[in-house]
């Protein structure tokens, strides 16, 4: 409902927006995987955006139906109206279709995690996406008309000029007291956090790679926002050595009924396309945040993406410099660079990429990670920053890094002092 609705001058409706359970969310997501490795569940959806009528829908589609009976969802608050309850959004619910034979195991894997589990309906062949509440019927509609064959509208565009807008200096400022705060490492699998993306061990020493990045700062042109997004988010992936697989977005845009901002919307999902082209890497799903506007005035064109990548061996990739290792600046940008990177992760022991701040912001933050501060004549330009033992362009040993503009950052190791923000 947030992203279909303005709440300037309404806080009645303030309330609806969820307060997350981190742990019953961990909990749901181990029921889930349990449930899929063990063959238990014919179909599993999420009860995000639109609640039951979205996740139902889906399950109902290609010819199959299906009788909800709202009145046997667990509610977290009482008196709910059947709509209510039908597009309610849940981050801590998800919905599956269970043979009923295989209900008792399903139970069975809900009751080990401390979850409750209900039947709320039944899957038919009637092709309807039918909702009863004490058993009589208060609405069905042909479960098609809202997935492949729901009605489809075309938003007003109407182009603007853009410019940057200045950035302050404080956005260089480290962010790490946000999260760690918390401990973002619990439960989590997390073989290591690296400076650019989390690693997670999968089995073995196989393991995934996982980032959320933005458009840069001061972005306002909306398909540069999403392109950058797409591609920083990729080499932030490569930088933890792993090879980018599928990417995720969320749409945060003003209101998409005025005709500029849904010209925002199109060049930003343009912009996200030709990246994901580029890198030859599918975008899986998404979500959107619309209507974001105080006063009048809309946020910026912000396209937040997430990828993932498979790292084949999390004990071979890049950490933090060391003493000795040789810098280079790495110059360019787009899937190559991106390839290059990921390929050759194993030959560096730190990577870290030059963006908002430009490399002298880098190598702070390098130097921070890493614990070893470094003399070096900086070289400034788009790219990837690397450590290596290896020899750097002009010499025998650079055969790894023919093709690309590769600047050495001259200069030594020596301790340094840390401080935390």
């Amino acid at each position: 409902m947030l992203a279909s609705q303005d709440l300037e001058g309404s806080d009645e409706k303030r309330p609806s927006v969820q307060i997350g359970d981190p742990f019953r969310g961990k909990a749901l997501i181990e029921v889930s995987l349990d449930l899929v490795e063990q063959g238990l569940v014919v179909s599993l959806q999420d009860c995000g955006a639109a609640g039951l009528a979205s996740s139902l829908s889906e399950m109902a589609s290609d010819g199959m139906g299906v009788d909800v009976h709202l009145d046997r969802v667990p509610l977290r608050e009482a008196g709910m109206e059947p709509w209510e309850i039908m597009v309610s959004e849940s981050q801590e619910r998800m919905v599956a279709v269970v043979s009923p034979e295989r209900l008792a195991d399903v139970q069975a894997v809900c009751a080990r995690w401390e979850l409750p589990c209900t039947v709320i309906g039944e899957v038919t062949d009637h092709g309807e996406l039918c909702a009863l509440f004490d058993d009589e019927v208060i609405g069905s509609i042909p479960a098609g008309l809202l997935t492949d064959e729901c009605p489809r509208y075309v938003v007003e565009q109407q182009p603007k000029e853009t410019r940057r807008a200045p950035v302050a200096p404080v956005n260089d400022e480290p962010k790490t007291w946000v999260f760690e705060q918390y401990d973002q490492l619990v439960g989590s699998r997390t073989s290591v956090g690296r400076l650019d993306a989390a690693v997670l061990r999968i089995d073995g020493t196989r393991g995934i790679a996982v980032t959320l990045d933005g458009p840069p700062l001061g972005c306002r042109d909306p398909r540069e926002a999403g392109f950058r997004a797409v591609l920083d988010a990729a080499m932030n992936v490569a930088c933890a050595g792993g090879e980018p697989l599928a990417l995720t977005d969320c749409l945060n845009f003003g209101n998409p009924e005025k005709a500029e901002i849904g010209w925002e919307l199109a060049e930003a999902i343009e912009g996200i396309s030709l990246a994901a082209e580029s890198l030859g890497v599918p975008v899986v799903s998404g979500n959107v945040s619309l209507y974001n506007e105080t006063g009048g005035a809309p946020i910026p064109p912000t396209p937040v993406v997430g990828c993932v990548g498979l790292v084949r061996d999390v004990t071979r990739i890049p950490d933090r410099w060391r003493r000795g290792d040789r810098l280079l600046l790495l110059r360019g940008s787009g899937h190559g660079l991106v390839e290059f990177t990921w390929r050759h992760a194993h030959l560096f022991s730190l990577a870290h990429d030059v963006s908002d701040g430009g490399a002298a912001l880098a190598l702070r933050e390098a130097a921070d990670w890493s614990g070893l501060a470094a003399e070096v004549d900086l070289v400034e330009g788009e790219g990837v920053i690397v450590a290596t033992t290896r020899r750097f362009p002009g010499t025998t040993s650079s055969s790894w890094s023919r093709g690309l503009d590769v600047r050495r950052l001259r200069g030594s190791g020596r301790r340094r002092a840390m401080s935390r923000a």
